[in-house]
């Protein structure tokens, strides 16, 4: 325990100074008893009875005279609390096709309006960051507690080139380490620089995505990756499985929902998948990450508790007074 005021500490020197004075005036009261006492005189009432119970109210008047004192020095108390913390990263598919309104008004749009009402529906001990990848993957956000710098990452975000989903994946394991984790674009996409990135349990990775890859990073290996390391991976399908034609530099082209992709990502890492980009989809993302319980020491200042145990013992004091004389003093 520590102290504010620790100079108001001095006042309990005045402790003991006030006990010296209560036994002095006792002794002298005891001495007058016997001089009366050997006139014959008797002495009457309650607060002439001999016994140590006499002595009980002043003894916790004293006590609260010492809690009081050490209350005015403004006493703080360390408390470890305990509180759940994780790592949400947003991965955001930006691609051209994310541009398609079979979802009003757009892909884009509507899994942008979702991402908002997730991002502030979150407690604060939550870090969030905002991951955007199309042909290539990007940091928009890395990950903080700061919802404005959060939701001003989601906004900025557009649509444009080609989808790929390996590298989104890739991308939003490097923020969730905190350093670069490096890929080759081999056919298999199994060899990993860094691989072992270590274990981020309390972490998870929504990926809002149509699932329509156009690149050569296999998504799988990474989605095993992101599994050792302990990160679910939870796709939402933006889009419809029936898809739309979208009208890209003067050409048409057909785009779809890709389930097949996301839900093997899904699998891969024990996470789920959702078919929608709205708000009971992220609602059931979050209740499936599992956050860990971590400890933080916050320092109080217990002031109140002093006073109010001396209020106590004041209280108490006066009723034994009145309970052995009739009155308080």
């Amino acid at each position: 325990m520590t102290f504010l005021w620790p100079w108001a500490l001095l006042l309990l020197a005045a402790v003991p100074v006030l006990a010296l004075g209560y036994r002095r005036l006792e002794a002298r009261q005891a001495e007058r008893r016997q001089q009366l006492a050997s006139l014959g005189l008797v002495v009457g009432g309650a607060g002439s009875a001999p016994g140590r119970r006499r002595h009980l109210a002043p003894v916790l008047l004293l006590g609260a005279l010492s809690l009081l004192a050490i209350g005015l020095a403004r006493p703080e108390a360390t408390i470890v609390e305990p509180r759940r913390e994780g790592t949400v990263v947003l991965a955001f598919d930006v691609s051209t096709s994310m541009a398609a309104t079979d979802l009003r008004p757009s892909r884009m749009e509507a899994a942008k309006s979702a991402a908002r009402r997730f991002v502030e529906s979150q407690p604060p001990s939550i870090r969030i960051g905002v991951v955007a990848f199309g042909e290539s993957g990007v940091i928009a956000q890395r990950p903080t507690t700061s919802r404005t710098q959060v939701l001003a990452a989601v906004n900025r975000l557009t649509p444009q080139g080609g989808t790929a989903v390996g590298r989104g994946i890739l991308t939003s394991l490097s923020a969730i380490a905190g350093r670069s984790v490096v890929a080759d674009e081999s056919p298999s996409g199994s060899e990993l620089d860094g691989a072992d990135i270590g274990y981020f349990g309390s972490s998870a990775i929504i990926l809002l995505s149509d699932g329509e890859d156009t690149s050569g990073l296999e998504p799988l290996p990474l989605a095993e990756l992101a599994s050792v390391a302990g990160v679910r991976i939870h796709p939402i399908g933006i889009g419809s499985p029936e898809g739309t034609v979208l009208e890209v530099g003067g050409f048409q082209v057909a785009t779809a929902l890709d389930e097949t992709l996301l839900r093997k990502v899904a699998e891969t890492t024990d996470g789920t998948y959702y078919a929608a980009a709205d708000e009971k989809a992220l609602s059931e993302v979050y209740s499936t990450i599992e956050l860990g319980w971590t400890t933080q020491a916050k320092r109080l200042e217990v002031t109140a508790l002093f006073a109010a145990a001396a209020a106590v013992l004041v209280l108490a004091a006066a009723l034994l007074a009145l309970s052995r004389s009739g009155r308080v003093v």
